[in-house]
Parts: C-alpha cells; sequence; structure tokens
C-alpha cells in the first residue's frame, strides 16, 4: 500500500470514527439540573407530553411555591390565592395535563389545605371537598402524603381531577372533580373509618384519561391494600402477591397499573398489573434487599414505560427506566450524592420518556432535573 493510500485510510478511519461518536453522544441522555433562582430546594414533579414540567420549590422561610418550566427552559413561579407563607405552608402542584392544566394543593396560615386548578394561561381557582376539615393532629401513616382538608392529586387530558381530602375526624376520602366544578366523593367497600385510616388517591399519575383512578385503601386491621375505580365508579380491589403493604403508583391510558410492594423481608418492588388480572413483579439489579431497600415503580407513560427509583445496599436512590418489555436501563443524576437519603428519584416519564424527578446531593441540597 503507498503512502498517501495509508494517510487516506488513516483519515478515513478517524472520520467513521468521530462519526459513529458523535451518534453515539447524540443517543445518548442528557440529564440537567432545575434549580430555581433562590430557592432552599426545587423538586421537579411531573411532565407532560409536550416537554413543559410542574413543580414545587421552597424558599428559605420553609414556604412552598409551584413552578412551571416551558421547553425552552423558562421558569414561573406562581402561588395559590391564600395560600400561607410561614414554614409548612404553600402552593404544591404535583400534575400536568396535555395542555397544561395543573392541580394540586395548597396550604393556607392556619395549616388547612385547599385544591387548585391552575389552567395554562395562568388563572386560578380553588376548591374544596364537602366534608374536607382540619381534625385534631394530622394523621402521617405511610404511604399517605401527611396534610389535611382537600388535596387535588392528579388530572387527565378533559380536566378531570382526583384527589383526597380528611374529614374532621381525621378518615381519608377520595373525590373525582369534574371540569365544571361539580364533586363526587368515595370511598372503598370496607375502609377503615380509625384515624389516617380510608381511602387514598395516587398523585401524578392517578386518573387515566377514560377517568379510572387508582389509590389503596387501609381496612381497621391496619393493613394496606389497592383499588381501581372505573369511570361509572365500581371499584375492583387487589392485592399485588399477597402483599400489605402494596402502593398503586400510577395508571396509563389502556388501563395498566403500576407500582411497588413489600415483600417478606421489608425491601420494596416494582410491580405492573394489566386490565385483564395479570400481574408481574420486576427488580432493578443493584437494589438492595434489606428492609426499606429495593426497587419502586413511581410513573408509567401511554406505552407502559415505567420509570422509578431503586434503593442500593447503602441507602441511596438511583433512577431507572423499565421499557414495556421488560428491559431496565438505570442512571444518576449529576452531583447526586451517595449516602443514605441521597440520590436520584424520577417522578415522571412522557410518552418520549422524558424524566423528570429530583435528586439529593452530598449537602442534602434537592435539586430538580430533566432527562431528554
Amino acid at each position: 500500500m503507498r503512502c498517501n493510500d495509508v494517510l487516506k485510510s488513516a483519515v478515513l478511519t478517524c472520520f467513521v470514527f468521530a462519526a459513529c461518536s458523535q451518534v453515539r453522544s447524540q443517543r445518548l441522555p442528557k440529564i440537567i439540573s432545575i434549580d430555581v433562582s433562590g430557592a432552599a430546594a426545587t423538586q421537579a414533579i411531573f411532565i407532560n407530553p409536550a416537554g413543559v414540567i410542574t413543580g414545587l420549590y421552597t424558599d428559605w422561610n420553609g414556604a412552598s411555591h409551584g413552578f412551571v418550566r416551558t421547553v425552552d427552559g423558562t421558569i414561573t413561579s406562581f402561588d395559590a390565592p391564600g395560600a400561607g407563607t410561614g414554614p409548612g405552608e404553600g402552593t404544591e402542584p404535583w400534575s400536568i395535563n396535555p395542555t397544561g392544566d395543573i392541580t394540586g394543593w395548597y396550604t393556607d396560615a392556619t395549616g388547612l389545605t385547599h385544591g387548585f386548578l391552575r389552567t395554562a394561561h395562568g388563572s386560578l381557582t380553588t376548591f374544596d371537598a364537602p366534608g374536607a376539615a382540619k381534625p385534631a393532629g394530622i394523621p402521617c401513616t405511610p404511604p399517605v402524603i401527611c396534610s389535611n382538608g382537600t388535596q387535588g392529586g392528579a388530572i387527565n387530558a378533559a380536566g378531570v381531577i382526583t384527589g383526597q381530602y380528611l374529614d374532621a375526624g381525621g378518615v381519608f376520602h377520595g373525590f373525582v372533580r369534574s371540569p365544571d366544578g361539580t364533586i363526587t366523593t368515595f370511598d372503598v367497600p370496607g375502609a377503615g373509618t380509625g384515624f389516617g385510616q380510608g381511602t387514598y388517591v395516587v398523585f401524578g399519575d392517578g386518573i387515566s384519561m377514560s377517568g379510572a383512578v387508582v389509590g389503596g385503601y387501609q381496612l381497621p386491621d391496619g393493613s394496606f391494600h389497592d383499588f381501581v375505580r372505573s369511570p361509572d365508579g365500581a371499584i375492583t380491589t387487589f392485592d399485588p402477591f399477597g402483599s400489605a403493604f402494596p402502593q398503586t403508583a400510577g395508571i396509563n391510558s389502556r388501563g395498566v397499573t403500576m407500582g411497588l410492594y413489600v415483600g417478606a423481608t421489608g425491601s420494596y418492588h416494582g410491580f405492573v398489573h394489566s386490565p385483564d388480572g395479570e400481574l408481574t413483579s420486576f427488580d432493578v439489579n443493584g437494589a438492595g434487599a434489606a428492609a426499606g431497600q429495593g426497587t419502586e415503580g413511581l410513573n408509567i407513560n401511554a406505552a407502559g414505560d415505567i420509570t422509578g427509583t431503586y434503593i442500593d445496599g447503602n441507602g441511596a436512590g438511583h433512577g431507572f427506566l423499565r421499557l414495556k418489555h421488560g428491559s431496565i436501563s438505570t442512571f444518576d443524576a449529576p452531583g447526586a450524592g451517595t449516602s443514605s437519603g441521597q440520590g436520584t428519584t424520577p417522578t415522571c416519564n412522557n410518552p418520549g420518556n422524558a424524566i423528570v424527578g429530583f435528586y439529593v446531593d452530598g449537602n442534602g441540597v434537592y435539586h430538580g432535573f430533566l432527562r431528554q
């Protein structure tokens, strides 16, 4: 081979290598941090099909505020009318639908929570479920999100909102709010009526396109169970693999539900529940096997892909994406801590598998993230 042929071959090889490297770099997911300017902590919560993100941030007084992040990175903060400004008070968004409408709740200066609807244009409407109240003391039994009053939890494309509320006796109940503002309350038959018991609804993607609602309920004996409420109000209950501590975390447009359950050792395992009743368990490689460790499915998109977190043997969290057919990839947000209570927690994946969530760094500070 002549010298110039060798040179041409070398140049061609370098070109091909560079081109392949460029293609690989373009295909690798990119993770960016989301921090609201001046915030003490930021958490991205939900992303819609268009890539618009909602979440919350905490100021240095300990009050929460909502934010919306557009696809170009512009962040707009907002507060519900009447939201308190003290520690533990403020505005908490939990779900955004395809048109950009957001639901969640806010806590006023008395400590009472109220639901809200923020349209894509920025107008805010507040609401309360009939019978919602602030009991003496706040029930805080996992996996229930501690609060009182009314909590807007999830909103679908039609603008139907679901959530839960606490009555004066400290019992939880579910509700569905139609676009005209009509609120229908419901309880799973047999749900406990003791303090902190009752019916709980999933936040984020707790309602399907058709209006099916998912959640959990607690029996008088203290055990937890899962349910699916169809659009006509019929309720079906189930227990993933006989677990006494299951937690459904979402439903997609095809009626597939998923979440996590606690196994015999106290560790978490992910599950998928098809509309025909088929149950599939899954675990992420590297998940810890001790109590409080393991795999947690947290969100499912229309295709059936699931995102969530797994807790390793050190107690640190890591993100994962499980595709419909079962293949699992893992990831960590840059800067995420590796000690117990730190790490990466994905909270939502949209139809294109853009994933949002939050991570806790080595100093214990919360930051939002977007994995594109």
